[in-house]
């Protein structure tokens, strides 16, 4: 598991996940930039997503639904807020309705994912910082917490797939 660390922080309104991969910072950042790559991990084991907007540039948008094992399909959107490959990316995420458009009573959440090379490995942070006390609450009640871990121990299968093809 690539997973080292995951830290709540409820004065920041903070939810941190640090992972580490045996893969260089380039090849980590693909699996953020390429819609087909980012939906064989992004979701807990068993949640597979699917990507069917991704507009990967500054104020560029990105939709998604997961599909769960009794079939339903709850969607999300990103805004991408900065793009700066292959070191740092910030979003905006939220949850959408069955046509994509953002359901508002579950707010906005803003994620910072940072790539740093350590000789050859790459560390990845990501950091996602909520509006209230509450929402950040509602999403750790919600699974948040572990399916960001379970989502990124999927990474190394991917990463090691690739390297091989």
């Amino acid at each position: 598991m690539p997973v080292i660390s995951s830290t709540k922080n409820l004065e920041a309104l903070s939810l941190t996940l640090v992972a580490e991969f045996d893969a260089g910072v380039e090849r980590v950042w693909q699996i953020w930039e390429d819609p087909r790559q980012l939906e064989r991990w992004w979701g807990p084991p068993g949640y597979p997503a699917t990507f069917d907007r991704f507009d990967f540039q500054p104020g560029g948008k990105a939709g998604y639904y997961m599909t769960t094992p009794e079939g339903e399909k709850p969607r999300g959107w990103w805004k991408f807020i900065t793009i700066e490959a292959p070191n740092q990316l910030e979003f905006d995420d939220g949850f959408a309705d069955e046509n994509g458009d953002h359901v508002e009573a579950m707010g906005i959440a803003h994620a910072t994912v940072t790539l740093e090379d350590l000789g050859g490995r790459t560390r990845m942070t990501m950091m996602s910082t909520f509006e209230s006390e509450e929402q950040m609450q509602q999403m750790v009640d919600m699974g948040m917490e572990e399916g960001l871990k379970e989502a990124a121990g999927q990474i190394d299968a991917l990463l090691t797939e690739h390297s091989h093809a």
